[in-house]
């Protein structure tokens, strides 16, 4: 399931210092496993940057990359979305998974019923939510919480929700 799929990971925010040092913005809790990566891709899949080392700091990552050598080629990045292969991230604990999992899963509501499948996972700036993509009509919008989403059955490729009665 989880095949040749990119992962975002992080986006450049800028150059910090005169080094040619990047600030990178991580999207997981420790922004020092982005140096685990080493090789961070592009959306298209091309190389991006090949980190050479750096630190955590305030919730980013201050890094040094083998493509920038000045200030003025880090501040050029500024914007660059970082992904990995998803075969490249840990396996999820016991009971847990990644949000980007959910993708392509087949969404059910709690009796049965087929309600069409996750096409994607967002969140602008209130919490997770999981656009729903039915077989006819338009795609709509739950909240990623134990109510809407009282089951996540990941090795079974489904999801149990609870429509909202305003998108029926």
């Amino acid at each position: 399931m989880t095949g040749d799929r990119l992962i975002l990971v992080g986006r450049v925010a800028g150059a910090f210092g005169i080094r040619g040092e990047l600030r990178i913005t991580a999207f997981g809790d420790d922004p020092a496993a982005l140096l685990r990566y080493r090789d961070l891709r592009r959306a298209d899949g091309s190389p991006g940057l090949a980190l050479t080392g750096g630190r955590a700091q305030k919730g980013a990552l201050i890094a040094r990359a083998r493509e920038v050598a000045d200030r003025d080629q880090a501040e050029a990045l500024k914007g660059l979305e970082l992904y990995v292969p998803r075969q490249a991230l840990p396996a999820p604990e016991e009971d847990e998974f990644y949000l980007a999992d959910l993708v392509g899963l087949r969404a059910l509501s709690p009796a049965g019923e087929e309600l069409g499948r996750v096409k994607s996972v967002q969140n602008f700036g209130a919490g997770d939510l999981l656009e729903i993509q039915p077989t006819d009509g338009p795609s709509w919008w739950l909240p990623f919480t134990n109510e809407a989403v009282p089951e996540v059955k990941i090795a079974d490729g489904l999801v149990v929700v609870v429509r909202p009665a305003e998108t029926e």
